[in-house]
């Protein structure tokens, strides 16, 4: 039997290095309904790029357009979610998203809340991008807040649910029910508190989405194909009657604001493995700006 350990070591290895982050313990999508996209969402642009069958919304980009949809109602806080899936080959430029934003309401001066796929070039991973503005774009002082990550699975091959969490004290960014990064309210100057929107678009970000703009998006590769289904949105609205008996969303099972002790290690597994840009580690960021650092 001696022969057959090393291969058994190996195995167990190989089977627990691919396997994902551990459990968080505690599932926030649980808590949420899904909606369909007719009960919760709206086309904003591209209608001819746009497609609802089965439940399942379609969106796409292609030399003449892009698409987008918004939500019917603004949030003061809130569980946003949807199910995305990917187009695998050559997607270099193209940006397929799903985000939060009052940029209607205060342009040049918005809050926005963004989880963003950024496109590749075939043999690369997609890169998800995960950004916070506070009442800053379109001044000619755009602050992001960006951290950026590699998924441990392909986004091409299924449905995955990416949401974010938005309370009055905190940010929180899933990807399966696993959080992957917490974004705490350190001052009201550093925090998004006015009402928003959810939005989600495929767009040409040509000139910055992959690799600094190396690579373009290619419109021989057309179109470029977004899915979505699984849509959740739970919170607080904006636009209806004030009330104290909304209570803004947890991501944690107590109820409370943070996470719990296993659902932080999931998210330091994540992090650890998976984190490949952080602005708070850029040198080349001032960081007077960004005093949540």
């Amino acid at each position: 039997m001696a022969p057959l350990l090393p291969l058994m070591f190996f195995l167990m290895f190989s089977s627990n290095s691919a396997q994902g982050p551990p459990s968080p313990g505690y599932n926030p999508s649980s808590k949420i309904s899904t909606v369909g996209f007719d009960q919760g969402f709206r086309n904003l642009w591209g209608p001819k790029h746009q497609n609802l069958d089965q439940g399942v919304l379609t969106i796409w980009l292609d030399s003449s357009s892009g698409s987008g949809f918004k939500s019917l109602h603004p949030y003061r806080s809130g569980y946003f979610g949807a199910a995305v899936k990917l187009q695998p080959g050559y997607t270099a430029g193209v940006i397929t998203s799903f985000y939060l934003s009052n940029n209607e309401e205060h342009p040049g001066n918005h809050d926005e809340i963004d989880i963003e796929f950024l496109g590749t070039t075939p043999g690369k991973p997609y890169t998800l991008q995960t950004n916070v503005y506070i009442r800053g774009s379109g001044d000619g002082n755009i602050i992001g807040r960006e951290k950026k990550f590699h998924l441990w699975f392909d986004p091409t091959q299924d449905f995955h649910n990416y949401a974010i969490v938005w309370n009055p004290t905190e940010i929180i960014f899933l990807v399966d029910d696993v959080p992957i990064r917490r974004y705490q309210r350190k001052s009201d100057a550093t925090f998004p508190l006015r009402p928003m929107w959810a939005y989600g678009s495929i767009w040409d970000a040509s000139t910055w989405a992959t690799e600094d703009g190396k690579y373009k998006a290619d419109y021989n590769y057309q179109p470029f194909i977004g899915r979505y289904n699984n849509f959740k949105l739970g919170g607080c609205t904006a636009d209806g009657p004030t009330t104290t008996s909304c209570q803004p969303p947890s991501a944690s099972p107590s109820g409370a604001t943070g996470l719990s002790q296993q659902q932080y290690s999931a998210m330091e597994w994540v992090q650890r493995n998976y984190l490949v840009y952080d602005y708070c580690q850029d040198p080349k960021r001032d960081h007077t700006q960004t005093p949540e650092c």
